[in-house]
């Protein structure tokens, strides 16, 4: 005779976040009201040009109009933000964790550095130690790839693009960059286990470019890694950050934010219980 299982316990669901970056070329305020629309759990800031981005009160003003929390903030760590926030990158990110606790986000993401950051690359893994220790937002080191171009390849990240090879307390993982690093996507999920706090989902086709697809629409496999996810346990976020701009009307563009949702929380619903 089969068991009833109806009354289990079963761990909820992770939130979905819409990241601000997937409307561009739209602004930071449209990214809290599609996700209200569209009907998001909350939002990871992308902090760069934008002015409002990097305004903390502004933000917070915006949750508070739209009931859409910060769930994330991402540090200006992109080439186009280095003047962002300072150009010394322990300050960019000693405000980015200021502004996570403010907004109420739990996670920092952060790129590894440049090589040609030296000192910092030189500090990066003791130093994002120390700073996770300081506060109870996680700062979760991102996968990132080697630059690309024809048959040439350049390591432009230090210590690695891979940060499984280095000692972190948190990994985000996204699935666009295993993509273009052509990474074997369930062995890191694996390597990273129970460090993995956060998942940028995404998709992609392998090529040197970082494509950002909506999930579903390239060779990523998407599926399986939120349907793993859920089924282990998984205590962060998944946020949606895919390049939306090609859309060529802001209706485009939101259906294909909608499709990415309904994707997300399709495969994130915990898997049945065999009878």
């Amino acid at each position: 005779m089969a068991e009833d299982f109806t009354g289990a316990a079963r761990a909820p669901e992770p939130k979905v976040a819409l990241s601000t970056a997937s409307v561009y070329p739209e602004s930071t305020s449209a990214a809290f009201e599609i996700a209200a629309r569209l009907g998001y759990d909350g939002v990871e800031v992308m902090v760069w040009t934008d002015p409002v981005s990097q305004d903390v009160d502004a933000l917070r003003r915006l949750s508070d109009q739209h009931g859409v929390p910060v769930l994330a903030v991402h540090a200006p760590c992109l080439l186009i933000t280095q003047r962002v926030w300072s150009t010394d990158p322990w300050t960019k990110l000693k405000r980015a964790r200021s502004a996570a606790e403010t907004l109420g986000a739990s996670t920092v993401v952060v790129h590894p550095p440049f090589r040609w950051q030296r000192s910092y690359a030189r500090e990066f893994v003791a130093g994002i130690w120390r700073m996770a220790g300081e506060t109870d937002v996680r700062f979760a080191v991102e996968n990132m790839y080697p630059w690309r171009y024809r048959d040439r390849e350049l390591q432009a990240y230090a210590p690695d693009w891979d940060p499984t090879t280095d000692d972190y307390r948190h990994f985000t993982l996204d699935l666009s960059h295993t993509a273009t690093s052509r990474s074997d996507t369930l062995a890191m999920v694996e390597t990273m286990g129970d460090r993995l706090g956060h998942l940028h989902i995404a998709d992609g086709n392998g090529s040197a470019k970082d494509e950002h697809l909506v999930p579903g629409r390239g060779k990523q496999p998407c599926a399986e890694v939120l349907a793993r996810l859920a089924a282990g346990g998984f205590d962060g976020h998944v946020v949606v950050e895919v390049n939306t701009r090609r859309a060529m009307t802001s209706a485009e563009r939101e259906a294909d934010l909608a499709e990415a949702l309904a994707f997300t929380r399709l495969h994130l619903s915990s898997p049945g219980l065999d009878s």
